[in-house]
């Protein structure tokens, strides 16, 4: 049970981690929240998700674990005060 610990952990710090690289302007708070916020989301779904299942099922907790640090960690964006790109690239103004 504790490697499962781990591996939730670390599946969720991951989670937190590449939303808050990818899309940076998305998340005003902290990046240390937004990092926490996916590992404890994922332990605490995981732990759940393997006491309602049962030891018997060992992958499951852990994509249960993931998908619930993503919402969660989705639940912090705010996309609201990203500043849309003058430039876009769909609407490139190219000189004749």
């Amino acid at each position: 049970m504790l490697v499962e610990t781990v591996v939730l952990a670390s599946v969720g710090l991951l989670v937190g981690a590449a939303a808050a690289l990818v899309l940076p302007g998305y998340f005003p708070s902290p990046r240390t929240l937004t990092v926490l916020t996916g590992g404890v989301a994922a332990v605490v779904a995981g732990l759940v998700a393997r006491a309602a299942l049962g030891p018997h099922h060992t992958a499951l907790p852990a994509g249960v674990g993931a998908v619930t640090a993503g919402l969660l960690v989705s639940v912090l964006a705010r996309p609201d005060r990203v500043r849309p790109d003058r430039r876009s690239r769909r609407h490139s103004h190219r000189p004749a």
